[in-house]
């Protein structure tokens, strides 16, 4: 039975072409997504019906389709989702987290900033400093403009409890349309980015057939208590919180559909009772890059990740995936 795995049918048709010359492989745009984690019932973060759980969740969705909580039983900590529209020229379908482009203006900006110093922050994902700062103000600007939820505080003590309320909407769509900078909007709410909320997970490059590139670092975060999620994505017709387990599962009868980075940290996930245990995985993970590869192997084109032999496509010569 095919599983979910997302494969846009017009790659074979590009892989050629590219090995070929026929074409140039675009420059990957650098952008951050996080994985936002919550407990359910036994662990030590919101708890089901408290402030971010299943109850709080329904209710907060102010914009087309549902935010709920599926999967209430078994152990480890729900992880947000959103489910593309079908109508998105990347990825129509496909269940994501929350994330998005680097914006270049949070490069040299110089920001509230608890946590980690930019320089650390620089080793860890393997860029300079500025292009560090730019990668986590992205992860958390895309958590808040996707999700709702907002990793920054009036201190390096404090968290946001609150996000609700028409100004905070209204500075909310400034910063999706890009009419207003992340660093403006922290400097207008005399805010300080919580760095230290997010830890590094992995990093995955689009492969160079795709035309839509993206250099993207994965984050794993805890929901803030007293925020919750909500879907304010217009990328998104649907969100829910579910077990990474149940994610998979549901990838693997065929009837999720994922791409293999999103599957790859969904089974990752699995091993961690909360999501305090997952942020504290976060340090020292492999931040080496995943990028798709494409050979000839007998007279098959063979697509594959670099250790991540579930996701091998097998290209037979009419253009399909076996």
């Amino acid at each position: 039975m095919p599983n979910g795995q997302w494969y846009p049918p017009e790659w074979p048709v590009r892989i050629r072409a590219l090995a070929a010359g026929e074409i140039t492989a675009a420059t990957p745009r650098r952008a951050a997504t996080v994985m936002l984690l919550r407990d359910g019932p036994g662990g030590s973060a919101a708890t089901p019906g408290g402030p971010g759980g299943p109850a709080a969740s329904g209710s907060s969705d102010r914009t087309a389709g549902s935010d709920r909580t599926t999967g209430s039983g078994g152990p480890g900590p729900f992880v947000h989702m959103l489910r593309r529209r079908a109508s998105m020229a990347f990825a129509a379908g496909a269940y994501v987290y929350p994330g998005g482009g680097v914006d270049p203006r949070d490069n040299d900006r110089l920001i509230g900033w608890a946590g980690p110093g930019r320089d650390v922050w620089a080793r860890r994902l393997g860029v300079d400093a500025a292009s560090a700062q730019a990668i986590v103000c992205a992860a958390v600007r895309e958590t808040y403009e996707e999700a709702g939820v907002l990793l920054a505080g009036e201190s390096a003590e404090s968290v946001v409890s609150d996000t609700t309320g028409d100004d905070w909407e209204a500075d909310r769509a400034a910063l999706v349309e890009r009419g207003l900078s992340f660093a403006d909007f922290l400097d207008r709410r005399g805010l300080v980015l919580r760095s230290d909320l997010l830890g590094a997970w992995t990093r995955w490059i689009t492969p160079e057939f795709e035309p839509r590139r993206y250099d993207t670092w994965f984050f794993v975060a805890a929901l803030p208590t007293g925020q919750r999620t909500r879907n304010a994505s217009t990328e998104a017709d649907r969100t829910v919180w579910i077990r990474p387990a149940e994610a998979t599962a549901a990838y693997d009868k065929g009837e999720l559909l994922m791409m293999p980075p999103t599957v790859s940290t969904l089974r990752q996930l699995q091993s961690y009772r909360t999501a305090a245990e997952a942020l504290a995985g976060a340090e020292g993970r492999d931040m080496t890059p995943v990028l798709a590869t494409a050979r000839l192997e007998d007279g098959e084109l063979v697509l594959s990740w670099p250790g991540h032999d579930e996701f091998t496509k097998r290209v037979d010569p009419t253009g399909g995936p076996r």
